[in-house]
């Protein structure tokens, strides 16, 4: 039997016999012999396996059997512990959390509240509003972490024959052409610095707007606004309010537990109080829970910041960019609104860690209000806007600067002939005469 002509998912990687040596001892006795792989591996090809006696039986490599390469000398199997170990290494800032919180329970209701409060009324009350915080905090703090982040439809992939033109195309500029294609009937305004369509290569997708690659999570997450490690996961469009509402329980945690222990802080430490096996407890416990709500206060003014101007912290260090430029406040859609972006319309759900915001995730409302996605890419002025649409709106809002224009520039003029014709009879209608009278 001949080579096999399937693709070489090995390419550029060289094989080495005495690789296989080790898997020869597991088949001695059985009717496959290992034999090593020849140089056809890297033009692309498989070669079969023969068989026993007389090469009646012939039987492939399994594309599962670990690939041992020279290159670097990986191996997929150790890969593949490498990142089970990543993995597990993640969730060491999440159980260093856990078990501060944990500790800081024990030391506030048992060794505070039960053996150094003497008053009962001080206890219950205490007690009452340690617990709603802590309630609260943990409750967020679990949605921020186990809501799994919102990734690009199957409308943002290329169809199955404008893949396979991308894939096989080697040159950008008709790449872009496939791209422009598809993003036709998406609800796309931004690009990337060079004027491109965003496109990911790992994930195979348009990138939505505000969508962005997550390598930590390997994968695309909508309105991707960071990846935090103390909570292992991607701050996005679907856990942002989780992660806000995380922050400000977090804070408020911090700050009673804080402000309750201080006055009991200062009785230890200046030994008003007799010594007893509370005191570590409620010594450390003031230090932690002071050290914790300057770091997160800090954190948490700067995130309010942000939902004030309905930025993600990607587009605070990079401006997205529109068709006429990058923009800061490109979907800043004043205070209230962008708060509404958020935490949505009903008030009564904002302090609660359950999903509000408002949108899918895929497109998101500019203050280049009146542009029609699903509008051709060619169709559109510099500044995406249609001046027509633009004078029927009754929330016109401020178009970005024309001084901006670094993008696909003259690409997008168009040139209407009656507009022209206005623009011309208006010039009539002003023209100032002017007559200069000599001296005699």
């Amino acid at each position: 039997m001949g080579p096999s002509l399937c693709p070489n998912p090995f390419k550029g990687f060289t094989l080495r016999s005495e690789s296989f040596e080790g898997l020869n001892d597991v088949f001695q006795g059985t009717s496959v012999d290992l034999s090593p792989l020849n140089s056809e591996w890297e033009a692309g090809q498989r070669r079969s396996l023969t068989g026993g006696v007389g090469g009646a039986r012939k039987d492939r490599l399994h594309p599962s059997f670990p690939v041992f390469c020279s290159q670097g000398r990986r191996k997929m199997a150790p890969t593949h512990v490498l990142r089970c170990c990543q993995r597990g290494l993640a969730w060491i800032p999440v159980i260093f959390i856990a078990l501060v919180v944990c500790w800081s329970y024990y030391a506030y209701v048992v060794e505070l509240c039960l053996f150094t409060i003497p008053s009962i009324l001080e206890k219950v009350v205490y007690l009452a509003v340690f617990h709603v915080s802590f309630i609260m905090f943990v409750w967020s703090y679990w949605k921020t972490i186990f809501t799994r982040p919102s990734t690009p439809s199957k409308e943002f992939c290329l169809p199955k024959s404008e893949k396979e033109q991308y894939e096989k195309e080697q040159r950008p500029e008709t790449q872009q052409e496939i791209l422009k294609r598809v993003a036709t009937s998406l609800p796309l305004y931004t690009r990337t610095g060079a004027g491109a369509i965003r496109y990911c290569d790992r994930c195979q997708v348009i990138k939505p707007d505000r969508c962005h690659h997550c390598s930590a999570c390997d994968m695309c997450v909508l309105k991707m606004d960071h990846h935090c490690p103390w909570v292992n996961n991607c701050v996005g469009f679907s856990n942002y309010k989780f992660f806000i509402l995380f922050l400000t329980y977090s804070l408020v945690y911090c700050l009673f537990i804080a402000a309750s222990v201080l006055q009991y802080f200062i009785k230890f430490w200046t030994s008003d109080l007799p010594e007893s096996h509370a005191k570590f407890h409620v010594l450390f416990l003031f230090f932690v829970a002071a050290m914790f709500c300057i770091s997160i206060l800090s954190l948490f003014t700067y995130h309010l910041w942000l939902v004030g101007k309905n930025r993600s912290t990607i587009e605070a260090f990079r401006a997205p960019v529109f068709r006429n430029g990058p923009d800061k406040n490109g979907f800043s859609l004043g205070f209230s609104k962008n708060i509404a972006q958020v935490f949505g319309d009903q008030k009564l759900y904002w302090l609660l860690p359950v999903f509000t915001s408002q949108g899918d995730g895929f497109s998101f409302p500019t203050r280049l209000v009146t542009v029609d996605p699903e509008q051709p890419t060619d169709c559109l002025q510099p500044g995406g806007l249609d001046k027509g649409a633009v004078e029927g709106s009754a929330e016109q809002t401020t178009p970005l600067s024309e001084s901006q224009n670094r993008l696909l520039g003259n690409d997008y003029h168009i040139e209407e002939d009656h507009k022209e014709t206005d623009i011309l009879k208006s010039d009539e209608s002003e023209a100032i005469t002017i007559s200069i009278e000599s001296e005699s």
